[in-house]
């Protein structure tokens, strides 16, 4: 498959990191891969006393990769719940003053949440402005994961927060999972029948890792529908859509599974947005979430999902935008220019994890990109309206 730009092996990952998985509070490693009949590896890491999601899960193709994947999960969580980046008690205009740049990240706020007056004194973090290579100040509210908070005053995401080898890894991956959520509320917003207009066809697809998986999925009595969600922004995104063969009426809301990716390469893209599908239902079948109400196990599948496997093929993968890149750093300097030149240009990283883990943790932010549904003031960002409007 199409460079993932990381450092090394996933093999190498996890050793580096596993004598450090104690301290971060993750006590055991487990696959699920068998819950299911599918077979594509699953594979979760736990942390009983997260102050956020319990369990962590990560997928890949392989057992190796899936297992890293989950681990590197549970680390960023860890982390971002006790990042380990100072912070400055000081107000807009102190800053101001000082000649330090800030943005307040009004489009986090919490619902009923007033934006920060220029004299509040909050603490704020140092992060680093990508487009312009210089330094800004971001509320540290904004940057924890800490579910424990009684009314907090910005949304609590994992939106954009990443883990890596090495810095630019890290962030490379938080800003193409902004990437990717913005693409999809776009594509989301639009009605059924121009939202599936850009179904993939899957026997397009040469790489073989994909078809790998492909064959799994349909050896198994499924369907799969894969879209080019790819926005203006030129960097290739994809959603696929799971589902078992059988009645549409039979069919509940857990039933029906999405994932999504974005990726300077439209095979990678392809194969986190498959995998991604196939985890989102192994959290379903093992109960793997904290955050699962009863509910949703008695909901009935959601119609317009339904229509999408009904839907022609109509595009190649090999259609999507690529961006060639030889390293982690060399494809973040061109996704951070190629952003910039569409007027994307507030994009801001801070590395969260202490210096004795040997992996990083960076919390990307791009506030003029859309968000996924969440707990916020603000619902859609001014993207979103226009593509809605048109």
């Amino acid at each position: 498959m199409s460079n993932n730009f990381r450092a090394c092996p996933p093999g190498e990952t996890l050793s580096r990191v596993s004598p450090h998985l104690g301290r971060l509070g993750i006590t055991r490693v487990g696959c699920q891969t068998e819950l299911d009949r599918i077979g594509i590896p699953v594979w979760c890491a736990y942390a009983p006393n997260s102050r956020a999601i319990v369990i962590a899960q990560g997928k890949g193709l392989d057992d190796i990769s899936a297992k890293t994947s989950a681990v590197m999960e549970a680390i960023e969580r860890s982390v971002a719940t006790r990042p380990y980046c100072s912070a400055l008690m000081a107000s807009q205009d102190d800053l101001a003053a000082s000649g330090h740049a800030m943005d307040g990240l009004d489009d986090l706020l919490a619902i009923g949440v007033q934006p920060l007056e220029t004299t509040e004194q909050i603490r704020w973090s140092q992060a680093r402005d990508l487009a312009n290579n210089a330094s800004i100040f971001v509320p540290f509210e904004a940057i924890h994961l800490d579910r424990t908070h009684v009314s907090p005053r910005f949304w609590v995401s994992s939106d954009g927060l990443a883990s890596g080898n090495n810095w630019h890894e890290a962030v490379l991956h938080g800003l193409l999972e902004r990437v990717e959520r913005d693409a999809c509320v776009l594509w989301n917003v639009s009605e059924p029948e121009y939202r599936y207009e850009r179904r993939i066809d899957p026997h397009s697809i040469e790489d073989e890792g994909i078809r790998e998986m492909l064959e799994k999925i349909f050896s198994a009595d499924f369907d799969i529908a894969l879209f080019d969600v790819t926005s203006d922004l030129s960097v290739a995104s994809v959603a696929a859509l799971l589902r078992p063969k059988g009645d549409d009426n039979s069919l509940r809301y857990v039933d029906l599974t999405m994932g999504a990716g974005a990726s300077l390469s439209p095979d990678v893209a392809a194969a986190r947005a498959i995998s991604e599908a196939v985890q989102s239902r192994m959290t379903f079948i093992a109960g793997a979430r904290d955050d699962l109400v009863p509910e949703l196990f008695s909901r009935r599948a959601d119609p317009a999902h339904l229509q999408s496997f009904q839907a022609r093929c109509t595009t190649n993968l090999n259609e999507l935008p690529t961006m060639p890149a030889k390293s982690a750093q060399d494809a973040l300097d061109h996704l951070v220019e190629t952003l910039s030149e569409c007027g994307i240009d507030q994009l801001y990283a801070i590395e969260l994890a202490p210096e004795w883990l040997p992996a990083s943790v960076a919390k990307v932010f791009a506030p003029q990109l859309e968000h996924p549904d969440g707990d916020r003031r603000i619902r859609l960002g001014s993207r979103a309206l226009s593509k809605g409007f048109l």
